[in-house]
């Protein structure tokens, strides 16, 4: 044992002379020549290779490395023993990280990729403009040499598109409102924001399940469709017109598309927009992965068919901003002192136009009450590519009313009661909201909920049948008069032709009337 601690300080002397011997006859230059040589001799005969994402990038944070950061705590959470949770600013959900000088192992279309989070101490700093944290973090990816090109390609476009995904989902998404019209904040933006927490969803929207479904397919397609729309020439947008009845969920559902998509939502009041270029103005802010929403553009702009106005010079391109019966000018501008006007081609171009292109993944929705209101150029394909009609409610939306308001399956409800309500829904004609203002009052009492909504529902049924009756006997007096006044008519003329021949007219009248009345 004596003899072996012996050998090995001998060793370390002669080790300890040889470095100082090369020191000295070796400047530094040529040793470090020395050392790169050696490097690119390992790495010539290594498999592998090498890639740094630091945090940060000269003196501003590397985007990759928050992505990188984001992609693996999906990973880190399933695979990690040791995990950084963090939740950051308007987010709802905390995220999972590497710890530090942790590893893990991911695999994309059969490629294994090597990541670590390399963290080490930065060297202290006498000067610097901008605080460095104490400590230098990043992350290591070793990949395989023959699969460089797919890492360095199609891997990190996909970790930064997941990482996209995973950001959008975890914050929380926001109303936008250009409530101060065309001005401007401190940071240059005309839109003011508020968190969105509206619950409503395809789940618990009061609605025809096939046509739910209809719905939801197309919205994935859309959010899936980037390579079709690039590849037909077209811009990564869509357009949806919700029309029908007050109360029937337009705005429920716009809230269920959001929270389907994960998107943003944009209120554009138009009667806040002074001009054309405000517009766009407005447009060009808007972010991507966004749904831009016009409610009521009936009542918030007097955009009515423009063959109604053909009688003035400007009806078919100016519009007064003002709501319809307002008493606002149609055709001013505000530089005449008139009202503030948008054209119907200002309109068009922010929805249709080459503006619309400035921003990618955008959804545009126009509601109202009354779509024969509208000007067709506003309705045809490529502006408004799907129109829902939100009716009033029908059988299979009552059950999912029953289901969200009072917890009643189908089976929860009696068989006749069911049969009942299926038979009085259709002549009703209620809406999702008036239903659920029945329900809400007796949601204490379900089963009083129930046969008091059936009582609503026969009521509204019996207004209905006796104003449809009314409106049926109104008609047949007015086929009724007209056959008096033919009469009278006939009589008048008596005075100026033959008994005969008035007699002969009189027959043919009534051979008329007998005609009409088989018809």
């Amino acid at each position: 044992m004596k003899e072996l601690w012996t050998t090995l300080a001998s060793m370390m002397g002669v080790w300890a002379f040889s470095q100082s011997l090369i020191q000295v006859v070796f400047p530094p230059e040529i040793r470090f020549a020395i050392l790169k040589i050696i490097h690119r001799i390992c790495n010539w005969f290594s498999a592998y290779c090498y890639y740094d994402i630091t945090e940060i990038d000269g003196v501003n944070t590397n985007e990759l490395y928050n992505a990188v950061q984001l992609y693996l705590s999906s990973y880190a959470c399933v695979t990690g023993n040791r995990l950084s949770l963090t939740r950051g600013l308007n987010s709802s959900s905390i995220t999972f990280g590497l710890s530090n000088n942790d590893s893990l192992i991911d695999a994309f279309n059969g490629v294994k990729v090597h990541w670590e989070h390399v963290v080490t101490p930065r060297n202290s700093q006498t000067f610097s403009w901008r605080p460095l944290p104490e400590e230098k973090r990043g992350f290591l990816l070793r990949a395989k040499k023959k699969d460089k090109s797919v890492v360095l390609g199609d891997y990190l476009d996909f970790v930064m598109e997941k990482a996209n995904e995973i950001r959008r989902k975890n914050q929380d998404r926001l109303l936008y409102t250009n409530s101060r019209g065309g001005s401007l904040d401190s940071r240059g933006h005309p839109w003011e924001s508020v968190p969105f927490k509206h619950p409503s969803t395809f789940e618990t929207l009061a609605m025809d399940p096939e046509k739910k479904a209809e719905i939801m397919a197309d919205l994935l397609d859309f959010a899936n469709g980037e390579s079709f729309y690039q590849r037909t020439g077209r811009a990564w947008k869509r357009g949806y017109l919700l029309y029908g009845p007050p109360g029937t969920g337009k705005s429920s559902m716009i809230a269920a598309m959001a929270n389907f998509l994960g998107y943003d939502i944009y209120d554009l009041e138009l009667t806040e927009v002074h001009t054309n270029s405000e517009l766009r103005k407005l447009l060009m802010k808007t972010s991507s992965k966004s749904i831009i929403v016009i409610e009521d553009i009936d009542c918030s702009i007097n955009l009515t068919n423009r063959k109604n106005n053909s009688t003035s010079s400007n009806s078919s391109s100016n519009y007064n901003v003002s709501p319809p019966g307002s008493g606002g000018g149609g055709g001013g501008s505000s530089e005449d002192g008139g009202g503030n006007t948008i054209t119907l081609s200002g309109l068009l171009n922010f929805t249709d136009g080459l503006w619309s292109c400035c921003g990618s993944e955008r959804i545009f929705v126009f509601t109202t009450n009354h779509i024969e209101k509208l000007d067709p150029a506003l309705l045809r394909s490529g502006r408004m590519d799907m129109h829902i009609h939100m009716s009033y409610s029908s059988f299979a939306a009552l059950k999912i009313l029953l289901k969200n308001y009072l917890g009643y399956n189908e089976d929860d409800v009696e068989k006749e009661l069911l049969e009942q309500l299926e038979q009085v829904m259709e002549r009703a004609e209620m809406t999702p909201a008036d239903i659920s203002e029945v329900l809400i009052k007796n949601r204490r009492n379900k089963d009083k909920a129930v046969w008091e909504l059936l009582e609503a529902l026969k009521t509204r049924a019996e207004m209905n049948d006796n104003k449809s009756s009314n409106n049926n006997a109104g008609k047949n007096n007015t086929i009724e008069d007209e056959e008096q006044e033919k009469r009278a008519l006939l009589v008048e003329s008596s005075n100026e032709i033959g008994g005969d021949e008035l007699q002969e007219k009189c027959n043919k009248g009534d051979d008329v009337n007998d005609d009409e009345k088989v018809l």
